[in-house]
Formats: C-alpha cells, sequence, structure tokens
C-alpha cells in the first residue's frame, strides 16, 4: 500500500473525485429547461428528481456503505461507488421517460454515498490531528466546487453538444476513474476483529451508543445537522430576492452563484486552516471554533434580509450566509473522527450524512415551502421573508449544540486526560 506513503496525493485525488461527485449531482440543475422539455415531465416530477429521489437513496446508503467501509477496502468502496453512480450518469443522458430518470438518478445518488464516509475515515488515518480540519476543509471544496463547474459545463460543453453527450462524457470518465481506483489495495484482511467494523445491525448500535456514552459526539452531530437548515433557506434566496426585494431575477442569479462558489470554497478552506490553529487554545477545540464562526456571522446574516439590497452590508450578509456552513466542515468533521475509534469512523460519518439528508435538506426544504403556501393563504405580507429568517434563526441555533459540544468535550479532556478515541473504546468493543 505504497500509494499511501503520499497523503498530499491521496488528498489531490478524492478532492478530484468529489468534484466530479458534485458535477454529476448537479448536471439536472443546469440543464433543467432541456430535461424538462425533453422528457416532458412537470415541475413537480422534476422537484421529485432533484430533491426526494435524491434523499431517499443517499441517505440511507451513506450509512449502509458508510458501515461497509469500516470493515472491507475503503479504496474498493469508493471504486465501486464511482462506477455506479457514473454508469447511472451515462444512463440518465438514455433516459427517455421520467420513470427512467428517476431510476437512473436513484442510483446515481446510491454510488455517490460510498465516496465520503470511506474518505473521510482515510483522510483521518493519513494526516495527524493537527491538520484533520485544513484537510478535511480542502476535500469538502468539492461542494461548492462542484457545483459551479456543473453550471459551467452547462453553460459551454452542454450548450454546444447537449445535455445528453454531457452525461455521456462524464459517465465515461467516472468508469475510467473506477477502474483505475480498483487496483489501489487497502487490506484489512490481517487486521484483528475488534480493530474493524461489526456487520451493519450490530456497527449502527455501536455507534448509537458511542453517542449516548459521549454527549458532545451527540452534540456536535446535532449542532451539525442543524446548521445545514441554512441551506433549505438558500433554497428559496433566488424567489426572495426577486419577488420581495425587488432585485433582477437574471443578474441575481450569476451574482448568487458566483459568490457562492467563491465563499463557499473560501468557508471550507478558511474554516479547516483556522481551524486547526484555534483548535489547541480555544477551549472546547474544534467545536469551539464552530461557536466563534456563527456568532462573527450571525449578525449579518440576520441584517442581510433588512437592509437595503446593493448595499455593504448586505452583500456582507449574503457572503457570510454561503461562508458559514462550509465553514463548519472542516473543524465539524475533525471533531467527530477525533471523538470515535477508527473501527467506526465511516459509519459515524454515513450517519451523519444521513440525518443531514433526511432532516436538514429534505425535511427543512419541505417545511419551509409549506410555510410559505400557508403564509400566503394567509394574507402575510413578505411571507418570503418570514420564512428565509426562520431558517437562518435555525442554523444560527445549532451555536447551542456547538457549544454545549465544546463543553462536554473540555470537561471530559480536563476530567480524564486520555485521547478521545480512548474514552469510547469500551463502547466499540461491542462489536468483537
Amino acid at each position: 500500500m505504497a500509494w499511501k506513503k503520499n497523503p498530499s496525493a491521496v488528498l489531490a485525488g478524492l478532492l478530484f473525485i468529489h468534484l466530479l461527485a458534485h458535477i454529476d449531482r448537479n448536471m439536472l440543475l443546469g440543464f433543467s429547461p432541456q430535461i424538462i422539455a425533453d422528457l416532458g415531465i412537470s415541475n413537480a416530477q422534476y422537484g421529485f428528481l432533484v430533491g426526494a429521489v435524491w434523499v431517499m437513496s443517499f441517505g440511507v446508503m451513506a450509512l449502509f456503505l458508510g458501515s461497509l467501509a469500516d470493515r472491507f477496502s475503503r479504496t474498493r468502496i469508493i471504486a465501486a461507488g464511482v462506477f455506479i453512480w457514473s454508469l447511472c450518469t451515462w444512463a440518465s443522458g438514455h433516459a427517455q421517460s421520467f420513470e427512467q430518470m428517476a431510476l437512473a438518478r436513484f442510483f446515481v445518488a446510491s454510488g455517490e454515498a460510498a465516496l465520503v464516509p470511506a474518505a473521510v475515515s482515510l483522510l483521518t488515518e493519513l494526516f495527524p490531528e493537527k491538520r484533520r480540519g485544513t484537510v478535511m476543509g480542502v476535500f469538502f471544496m468539492g461542494i461548492p466546487m462542484g457545483i459551479g463547474v456543473s453550471f459551467l459545463l452547462a453553460g459551454t460543453f452542454g450548450a454546444a453538444h447537449g445535455w445528453r453527450s454531457t452525461f455521456y462524457t462524464l459517465g465515461v470518465a467516472g468508469v475510467v476513474i473506477a477502474l483505475l481506483l480498483s487496483f489501489l489495495k487497502d487490506d484489512r484482511s490481517n487486521a484483528p476483529a475488534h480493530e474493524r467494523g461489526a456487520p451493519f445491525v450490530l456497527q449502527v448500535r455501536t455507534v448509537l451508543g458511542q453517542m449516548r456514552q459521549r454527549p458532545a459526539l451527540l452534540f456536535l452531530i446535532v449542532g451539525f445537522v442543524l446548521i445545514h437548515v441554512l441551506f433549505a433557506g438558500l433554497s428559496f434566496t433566488q424567489l426572495w430576492l426577486v419577488q420581495e426585494r425587488g432585485l433582477d431575477a437574471a443578474s441575481i442569479a450569476s451574482r448568487i452563484g458566483a459568490l457562492q462558489l467563491l465563499f463557499g470554497a473560501l468557508g471550507a478552506v478558511v474554516g479547516g486552516v483556522v481551524g486547526d490553529r484555534l483548535a489547541r487554545r480555544i477551549p472546547g477545540g474544534h467545536a469551539g471554533v464552530i461557536v466563534l464562526f456563527i456568532a462573527l456571522c450571525a449578525v449579518p446574516m440576520i441584517a442581510y434580509r433588512f437592509v437595503a439590497p446593493g448595499s455593504w452590508l448586505f452583500y456582507l450578509g449574503m457572503c457570510a450566509g454561503f461562508f458559514l456552513p462550509l465553514g463548519s466542515y472542516g473543524p465539524a468533521n475533525a471533531a467527530i473522527m477525533g471523538m470515535v475509534p477508527p473501527q467506526t469512523r465511516s459509519t459515524v460519518s454515513g450517519f451523519t450524512m444521513l440525518c443531514i439528508n433526511i432532516l436538514a435538506i429534505a425535511v427543512a426544504n419541505l417545511v419551509a415551502g409549506r410555510a410559505v403556501d400557508v403564509l400566503i393563504a394567509q394574507g402575510v405580507s413578505s411571507p418570503l421573508t418570514h420564512v428565509v429568517l426562520a431558517t437562518d434563526v435555525v442554523g444560527i441555533g445549532s451555536i447551542f449544540f456547538f457549544a454545549l459540544a465544546a463543553l462536554f468535550s473540555a470537561g471530559q479532556r480536563a476530567g480524564r486526560g486520555t485521547a478521545p478515541t480512548a474514552a469510547v473504546q469500551p463502547v466499540a468493543d461491542t462489536a468483537r
């Protein structure tokens, strides 16, 4: 396993694969008018393709594939995931109906669910604790970069060759990458049984036991889920800016895209780097760093909803809202990985992704959309303002859970004087 001797190259490779995953994931958004017209589907069916069908597959499979990554070769798990999602991206280009596209997208999501749990565990193993926040931040740059590149591809290659050819090309490229990746060995067959994950049900029980035994871990995951509610607000931001703040739809769309790409990527990197630098100085470590980030971003984010569009405070608040969720990725993932033993890292990551996708993305978007409809029916003025402000409050409210995680983490370190993973080892031993 000589490839493990070059962690930076592994990180670069995983970032590229993460970028590819989010390009494939968001191509439907970039080609939405063409796909709706060609397949003859309704707006509701299109919403199902980009929302519910994805969450139903991705969230559940992240937990299951995360448990497999704790037992078997992580590189083979990732390779299998890349192969499945790329083959189904190629198949998406052949879809002739809503049902065919829904089936293809279901398995695209299933394949992509393999990446993050296995990659996070692998990166945690290859890099020292003092650099993990930075490494996680760099890896999760794939999210804003992938969103930006997907729209760029749709407007360039896609405009010249069509959406089907774009899907074919991405699918073939991914299959080639999967075949190359399958040659990298991550052999765990010689490891003792207690150093590998247990079968799925027992592994999930072990993870739940770790959260009961370690309140800091539970509070950290709850906070990380809640901060993702900010993405539900982002789903309605363009509508809010156009319908209730009077901005031009075309110009604000491009502005949102550019600023989200810039400050999302900046948040991922800065959050990781600053998190690592401050984690050793702030009580509560990485959780304490997230508390600081939220405290700094909260006021401009709320003010942004009330100030005049185009003012400096307006753009400061908008950019803070793009920065904050991604800024939490490096510190949160570094903290979570530091609280659990190696044999449950992928499963914990998969469990976190399951909660995020179901609660913070699917449910939060559904509730937000329903709330807008109810407020409109009741004749409430500025209903979108009420809803996006509510998502801001919930996302910012995650500060209380991060603060509790920091408090418990600092208390456990001071009281036990041991490494975080040692504290949960007895729970992990139930997997023997």
